[in-house]
C-alpha cells in the first residue's frame, strides 16, 4: 500500500516536471530569440543608415574602424553583407555567400535560421529603400552564430527550474512523511498481530485506527469471535466425546481381562454375548461423532440442496424403523398426506435426522406405547414425531439438544448426541425443531418445520 500510494503521488509530480521543463526549455527559446533578434534588427537597421546614392550609383559609406565597433561581440561572430538591387555586392563578409536558406524563407519574413560554413545562425534581412520613394536600392544581411541565444536559454530554464526542483523535494519528502504517518496505525496493527501466539483470539485495539481501515478492523474481530468460539466448541466437543470414549472402552477392557481368566465355557460364551453389545454401542457412539463432526454448520458451504419429497422421506424412515418397534411391541404408524411435500434438502442427511428422532422416540417410548409420524404441508413444512416416553421438564427442553445430555433419572442408554445431530442437520437446512407435549397428554412431539416454498410437484 506504501509503495502503491508513493507512486500514485510522486509519480504525476515527477511526470509534471518533465512537463513543465519541457514547456519551459522551448518558452526561454523563444524568449532569447526574441531579446536577441531585436539586437540584431537593430544592427541591420545601422548599417542601413550607411547605405546612399550618389550620382545614380549605390554605395556603403561606413569607415572600417566603425564596422569592427559594430560587428564585434564577445561571445558571437557577427556577419554582415550589403547587396545593391542590381545584384552589385557592395560590402561584407564572403561566408554570407554560402548561406544556406530557403529563398522563400528569407522573402516572408525578415528573420530566420540558416547555415554558414556548418554553423547555425540566425540571420536578419532589410531592404534600404530611396528616401521618399519605394525603389529599393539594396538589401542588408546581417547573421550571428547563437551562442548567447542557448546561454540565455539555459540561464532562463535554470531560473525556472531550480525553485521547481525544490519544490518538488520539499513535496516528495512531506509525502513520503505524510504516507509513513498515514500508514503508521497500519503498522502498529501489523505488528499487533504478528506478535501474538495462534492461541491468542482477543479482539484488535481499534484505538487510532483510521476510519477505513475499521471495518476491516471489525471484520477481523468478527471473524477472531466467530473462530474463538468455534475452538471452544471444538475443545469441548474432542474433551467431551474423550470422556465418552474412555468409559465404554474401560469396560470392555475390564470384561476382556474377566473373560480371559475365565475357563467355564459357558461363562466364557456370556462374556462374550455382552462384550458385543458394548461393542456395538462403541460403535454406535463412533458413528454419531462422526454424523456430528460431519453435520458441523460449517457444511452448510459443500451441501447441496435438491427437491426432495418430504412426505415420501418420511415414510421411508417410518418403515426402516418397523423391527425396532416391534421389540418393545410398540405401534408405530405413519399419517401422510396423499400429494407430495417438496422441498429444498440433503435426502441423505434429512433421513439422519428422522432415524435419530425416531431412535429416541422408539427407545424411550414405554413398552407396548405408541409412535406416530405425521406430515402437513401448512402453514409449512413439517414432519411431527409423536411418542409415548416420559414427559420431558419445560426447564429441560431447550438442553436436550446440547451434546452429551442426558436426563437424570430417565435410565437412558443412549450417548446423548442423537437430538443434537438432528439440531445440526436442521439447521443446515433452515429448519427448526421444537419441543411440545403430545396432545394425548402422553408423552412429547418433537417437531421439525422447514422454511422452504412448497410444490405441487414430485421432484
Amino acid at each position: 500500500m506504501r509503495t502503491k500510494l508513493l507512486q500514485w503521488l510522486l509519480v504525476p509530480l515527477v511526470a509534471l516536471l518533465a512537463l513543465d521543463a519541457f514547456v519551459s526549455y522551448f518558452a526561454a527559446v523563444r524568449f532569447s530569440q526574441r531579446a536577441y533578434d531585436r539586437s540584431l534588427a537593430d544592427i541591420a537597421r545601422e548599417l542601413a543608415l550607411h547605405v546612399a546614392e550618389r550620382e545614380g550609383q549605390v554605395v556603403f559609406d561606413l569607415p572600417q574602424p566603425a564596422q569592427r565597433v559594430l560587428l564585434t561581440d564577445p561571445s558571437d561572430t557577427l556577419y554582415f553583407r550589403v547587396v545593391a538591387a542590381d545584384g552589385r555586392i557592395l560590402a561584407g563578409d564572403e561566408q554570407l555567400g554560402r548561406l544556406s536558406a530557403s529563398p522563400a524563407r528569407e522573402r516572408e519574413q525578415p528573420f530566420f535560421d540558416a547555415m554558414v560554413d556548418g554553423v547555425p545562425v540566425r540571420v536578419a534581412m532589410r531592404e534600404v529603400l530611396q528616401p521618399g520613394g519605394s525603389i529599393p536600392l539594396a538589401t542588408i544581411v546581417v547573421a550571428e552564430t547563437e551562442n548567447k541565444r542557448g546561454e540565455l536559454a539555459r540561464e532562463i530554464l535554470l531560473s525556472v527550474l531550480a525553485p521547481q526542483l525544490l519544490l518538488i523535494a520539499i513535496a516528495g519528502l512531506l509525502v513520503w512523511n505524510g504516507v509513513q504517518r498515514g500508514l503508521a496505525p497500519l503498522e502498529t496493527l501489523r505488528q499487533a498481530i504478528a506478535s501474538r501466539s495462534h492461541v491468542d483470539l482477543r479482539p484488535l485495539p481499534e484505538g487510532g485506527v483510521p476510519g477505513e481501515v475499521q471495518p476491516l478492523v471489525h471484520a477481523m474481530n468478527d471473524l477472531m469471535h466467530r473462530l474463538d468460539h468455534a475452538l471452544t466448541l471444538q475443545s469441548r466437543f474432542i474433551a467431551d466425546a474423550a470422556h465418552q470414549l474412555k468409559t465404554p472402552v474401560a469396560g470392555l477392557r475390564a470384561q476382556l481381562e474377566l473373560m480371559l481368566r475365565e475357563t467355564d465355557p459357558q461363562r466364557l460364551r456370556e462374556g462374550l454375548s455382552r462384550q458385543y453389545v458394548g461393542v456395538e454401542r462403541l460403535a454406535r457412539l463412533v458413528s454419531q461423532l462422526l454424523s456430528l463432526a460431519r453435520n458441523e454448520p460449517e457444511a452448510l458451504r459443500t451441501v447441496r440442496l435438491q427437491p426432495v419429497d418430504l412426505n415420501d422421506l418420511a415414510l421411508q424412515s417410518t418403515m426402516d424403523w418397523v423391527p425396532e418397534a416391534l421389540k418393545k411391541d410398540i405401534d408405530l404408524g405413519f399419517e401422510g398426506l396423499n400429494r407430495p411435500v417438496v422441498i429444498q434438502g440433503d435426502s441423505a442427511r434429512l433421513r439422519e435426522l428422522f432415524d435419530n428422532l425416531l431412535d429416541n422416540a422408539i427407545r424411550y417410548s414405554r413398552q407396548g406405547g405408541r409412535v406416530t409420524v405425521r406430515v402437513h404441508d401448512r402453514p409449512r413444512p413439517a414432519v411431527a414425531i409423536h411418542d409415548d416416553g416420559p414427559r420431558i421438564p419445560v426447564e429441560e427442553r431447550r438442553r436436550i439438544f446440547e451434546r452429551f445430555h442426558r436426563l437424570l433419572g430417565s435410565g437412558a442408554d443412549g450417548s446423548g448426541l442423537g437430538l443434537a445431530i438432528a439440531q445440526e442437520i436442521a439447521r443446515i437446512h433452515g429448519a427448526e425443531i421444537s419441543l411440545d407435549d403430545d396432545a394425548d397428554g402422553i408423552g412429547n412431539t418433537f417437531s421439525v418445520s422447514f422454511n422452504a416454498p412448497i410444490s405441487s410437484h414430485s421432484p
